[in-house]
């Protein structure tokens, strides 16, 4: 009986690491995989998940606009895919979480998701928002604060290094331009420097 999975933590916590390991396993078995990364991370190669320990792998590409459910149907291999797995999936709508969820009831073909749960002001995105609700099983993959402690959440820094608390939910970016912490951390905006 396959589920949907919703692997979620901070940034830099290894979410991509999970997910390529992840993959690895299928595809050692003898399974099938199709991978998705998101449209809007440029930061690499078009249509690749990037691991920051230096690991990656091709993948298909989604935006906003993409059918998943329909995406999977219309492959010419869908019977042998066995697992899909999502990167990015902070940055799926809401229809798109559904689409996963038909994908797995419907196709009896296990979903593997990573992503972040909220973004630097605080805020869930709506596709971890779904995806917390809606998935079968949840992980955090956990990463750490400066100080010690579990890292929840993230904030996001400018050209300088200072902490910001406004501006679009959506900014691309790694290690220079976020940095995970704990909540005591993040409410303080104290990046232990």
């Amino acid at each position: 009986m396959a589920k949907l999975y919703f692997n979620y933590s901070s940034m830099n916590a290894g979410k991509s690491t999970a997910l390529l390991q992840a993959n690895h396993n299928y595809l050692e078995r003898g399974m099938k995989t199709k991978m998705f990364t998101f449209s809007g991370d440029n930061r690499y190669e078009e249509n690749k998940i990037v691991s920051r320990i230096g690991i990656s792998a091709d993948a298909n590409s989604f935006s906003e606009a993409t059918d998943l459910f329909q995406n999977l149907i219309e492959d010419k291999e869908l019977k042998k895919i066995q697992c899909v797995l999502i990167d990015e999936a902070q940055f799926l709508k809401k229809k798109q979480v559904a689409q996963l969820g038909r994908i797995v009831d419907e196709l009896d073909i296990a979903v593997l998701a990573f992503g972040i749960r909220t973004d630097f002001q605080g805020e869930l995105f709506e596709g971890s928002k779904y995806l917390l609700a809606w998935a079968d099983n949840l992980k955090e993959i956990k990463t750490v604060c400066w100080c010690g402690r579990k890292a929840t959440m993230v904030v996001r820094l400018d050209s300088k290094g200072n902490i910001l608390s406004e501006g679009q939910q959506l900014e691309i970016g790694g290690n220079e331009k976020y940095v995970p912490l704990c909540r005591a951390h993040f409410n303080k905006k104290d990046l232990g420097i």
